[in-house]
C-alpha cells in the first residue's frame, strides 16, 4: 500500500489505536542498546536546536511547510539515538527532546489537515514525555490533543484532555504558559458544549495564569509561542462560540496586533477571520469584507489547513447576504486562493 495514501487517508478517532502505538513505541524504547555507541548531551543539544528551527518554520510558514524534512530527520536521526547506550540523565533528556520533535510532527500534521496522522504522533509524543519524566511537557502534549478533539467535533473529549493536562501540572513546578493554554482550550471546549459561564471563567483563568509569565520566566522552548497573539486568538473564538460578538472582536483585534508585530501570518489570518465574522454578526458587511480580504492575503502566505478552513467558514457566514457585490468579490477572490 502506498504509504502517503495510507497516512493522509487515516481519520481521527476518539478511541484511537492507543495499544498498537504504545506497544510499538515501548518496543522501540526497550530494544537493547548498542554498547558500542553512546549518546551524549551534545547529541541531545543538537536535537533541541533542530526543534527550534522547525518550530519557527511551522509558526511562520504553516504545518505544510517542512514536515517532510522534519519527519525524515526524526526517523533517521532522533529515534535511532533512543537505541544507543546512555546514562539515565542523558536518556531522560533525549526522551524529552524526542517527545518535543514528535509533538511538533503531530502539530504540523494537524495544521495540514492530516488528523489521523497527527493523533498518532501526539500519542507517541505523550509516551515519550512520560519516559522523560517531564509532567509539563506531557501537559503540553495533552493541550495539543485537546485542541484537535474540540476542532473535530468532540469538545467533551477536548475538555477532559485539558483537565488531565492541568492535573498533570499539579505534580511539578507549573509552566504558567502551558497552564494558560490548557485553560484557554478548556474554554474553547466549554463554549462548544454551550456552557457560557464556564467558558468565560476558563478565559479568566487563562489570563490569570499568563499574567505570571515574565521575560525572566523559565519557560521551555515549546512554550515560546503560547503568547498574546495565540491566546487572544483562542479567546476570540471562545466568545464567538458563546455569541458575545463585541468581546470576540476585542480579543481578535488584540491577537491581530500581536501577530502583525511578529509577522505571524497564520495566526493573523485566523484572527482576521474571527474579526470578519464578528462584523458579519453586527451586519457590517463592509468591515467584514475588509477583514476578509486581509484573511485571504495572510492565508496565501502559509501552508495551513486551519487558515483555509477559516476562509471557507467566512464564505459560509457571508451566505445570508446573498448576491451583494462585496460577497461576490470576496467569494471570487477566495475561489482563486482555494484553487491555488
Amino acid at each position: 500500500m502506498d504509504r502517503r495514501t495510507f497516512l493522509t487517508g487515516s481519520t481521527f478517532a476518539v478511541a484511537a489505536a492507543v495499544g498498537p502505538s504504545r506497544d510499538w513505541l515501548l518496543s522501540t524504547l526497550d530494544q537493547q542498546a548498542d554498547p558500542s555507541r553512546r549518546v551524549h548531551l551534545e547529541d541531545v543539544a543538537a536535537v533541541r536546536n533542530m526543534f527550534g528551527t522547525f518550530q519557527e518554520m511551522d509558526i511562520f510558514q504553516g504545518g505544510g511547510a517542512g514536515r517532510t524534512a522534519l519527519a525524515s530527520y526524526t526517523n533517521e536521526h532522533v529515534y535511532p539515538l533512543l537505541r544507543r547506550t546512555s546514562t539515565e540523565d542523558v536518556r531522560r533528556a533525549l526522551a524529552e527532546a524526542a517527545a518535543e520533535q514528535t509533538y511538533l510532527l503531530g502539530w504540523m500534521a494537524y495544521d495540514n489537515g492530516e488528523h489521523g496522522t497527527a493523533q498518532r504522533y501526539l500519542i507517541q509524543s505523550l509516551r515519550l514525555a512520560e519516559e522523560s519524566g517531564n509532567p509539563a511537557l506531557g501537559a503540553h502534549v495533552l493541550a495539543g490533543m485537546a485542541d484537535q478533539a474540540t476542532l473535530l467535533g468532540h469538545p467533551d473529549e477536548g475538555r477532559r484532555l485539558a483537565q488531565a493536562g492541568r492535573a498533570g501540572l499539579s505534580r511539578t513546578p507549573e509552566s504558567d504558559a502551558c497552564l494558560a493554554d490548557l485553560w484557554a482550550l478548556e474554554g474553547r471546549a466549554l463554549a462548544k458544549l454551550g456552557d457560557k459561564q464556564g467558558a468565560i471563567q476558563a478565559v479568566g483563568n487563562s489570563e490569570t495564569a499568563y499574567a505570571k509569565v515574565t521575560p525572566d520566566s523559565e519557560e521551555a522552548e515549546w512554550a515560546r509561542y503560547i503568547d498574546p497573539a495565540y491566546l487572544n486568538g483562542e479567546h476570540a473564538q471562545t466568545f464567538q462560540d458563546i455569541g458575545d460578538t463585541d468581546t470576540a472582536a476585542t480579543y481578535a483585534r488584540l491577537s491581530i496586533d500581536h501577530a502583525r508585530a511578529q509577522k505571524r501570518a497564520r495566526r493573523g489570518a485566523m484572527s482576521q477571520a474571527a474579526l470578519a465574522v464578528a462584523h458579519l454578526n453586527r451586519r457590517d458587511l463592509e468591515a467584514a469584507h475588509s477583514a476578509g480580504l486581509r484573511t485571504l492575503s495572510l492565508t496565501s502566505q502559509v501552508q495551513s489547513s486551519r487558515a483555509i478552513e477559516a476562509v471557507q467558514n467566512l464564505k459560509r457566514q457571508m451566505t445570508p447576504f446573498g448576491q451583494h457585490a462585496l460577497v461576490a468579490d470576496f467569494n471570487e477572490r477566495a475561489r482563486n486562493l482555494l484553487a491555488a
